[in-house]
């Protein structure tokens, strides 16, 4: 299997595309460490997945409690080959509207809580010799979207540090890809006007939206030793949509 005894760290594992990442990469035969802020969801999933797979509560936001998350994966597994930063959301308004709240608030767990997260495992990997980040960005963060400034400023952020990271951490033997998904079928998607979502699926060549079993299969790709000459770079997974 592709990920034949990895071990893989997901922030955000609990619930979403976070949940069928975890999923697949143990498919794919990884042991998974399902990290969430919500620790109800995040156990349900290792559950569900059975003895590859654990839980810990994992506030990105928080230095100490992804120290804490980190020690328990480094118990647990021995090691970290994979680190997923997929934990994210959003807050979504208009320029003039936006609060200073909801622009922190997003700020901290997209962008600040995958840096925390990767200087966490940093250290871990280069001890190792290799070692496989993956950061959730999108195509909202090189091409913009209406009423989401903080959003869209993460998410470009999240570009910029991976190739960063590439270039510090490619000695190391670490790989540091990104992925921009495009539109995805998620629960999020059933509060979207239908209206909308047939309009998206109009711009987009491929007439439909992507599933989370198709994001979280170029995950695992990633993540793999198939992608072992792959650093800095940044894939979209968006049907065409930015073409």
């Amino acid at each position: 299997m592709q990920l034949h005894n990895k071990i893989a760290l997901i922030s955000g594992g609990g619930r979403g595309i976070g949940r069928a990442a975890a999923h697949a990469f143990a498919a794919a035969g990884a042991r998974v460490i399902i990290g969430d802020i919500d620790s109800t969801a995040a156990t349900a999933v290792a559950q569900a997945i059975g003895n590859a797979a654990c839980a810990v509560t994992l506030d990105v936001t928080q230095a100490d409690s992804v120290a804490a998350a980190v020690a328990t994966a480094l118990d647990w597994g021995g090691r970290i080959d994979i680190l997923l930063n997929n934990a994210g959301i959003t807050r979504d308004a208009r320029l003039t509207a936006m609060s200073e709240a909801q622009w922190d608030a997003v700020l901290d767990v997209n962008l600040k809580g995958a840096w925390l997260c990767g200087r966490a495992v940093a250290p871990q990997m280069i001890t190792q010799g290799h070692g496989s980040i993956i950061n959730v960005s999108s195509i909202v963060g090189i091409y913009g979207n209406f009423g989401q400034s903080n959003y869209a400023a993460t998410k470009g952020g999240l570009i910029a540090m991976t190739k960063t990271w590439a270039r510090e951490l490619g000695p190391h033997g670490i790989r540091c890809n990104a992925v921009a998904p495009g539109f995805i079928a998620t629960d999020m998607v059933q509060s979207v006007p239908a209206k909308v979502v047939a309009a998206i699926q109009e711009r987009t060549p491929l007439r439909r939206m992507g599933s989370v079993e198709e994001l979280a299969a170029v995950y695992v790709f990633l993540a793999s030793d198939a992608a072992g000459f792959i650093n800095g770079a940044v894939i979209p997974v968006d049907g065409g949509l930015t073409l």
